[in-house]
């Protein structure tokens, strides 16, 4: 996939792969020249341990356009600096997701879709 992209590709673009957790895992596929070459190109992000990018995410979006995006902003070049702007903000606030749904929360919440098991 990776490969074949090479028009437009980006040293920070995201690759949400589950099993590749550092750039040594390159190694383990392809040849040492390619692997080093892969390895160089992408910057790794980790997953939070509670929750995953994608639940942030999709916390931030709504983040965004109620405290950025709810008016009318006529030009791309101004969208692209109030966004930024605001995620230099958030940043700097190292404003972070506080995570409500608990293990326990969860059993009591989903009990409905598992079963349960009598010794």
């Amino acid at each position: 996939m990776f490969r074949k992209r090479k028009k437009g590709f980006k040293k920070n673009d995201l690759k949400p792969c589950l099993n590749t957790h550092t750039p040594g895992s390159f190694y383990e596929v392809f040849p040492p020249e390619e692997a080093f070459d892969l390895a160089q190109k992408f910057q790794v992000h980790y997953t939070p341990k509670k929750g995953s990018w994608l639940n942030m995410a999709e916390i931030e979006f709504p983040a965004l356009s109620r405290q950025c995006l709810a008016r009318r902003i006529p030009k791309r070049e101004t969208l692209e600096k109030e966004v930024l702007a605001w995620a230099e903000n958030r940043n700097k606030k190292c404003t972070t997701v506080s995570w409500k749904f608990t293990k326990d929360t969860a059993r009591e919440k989903l009990k409905s879709k598992y079963h349960i098991f009598k010794n």
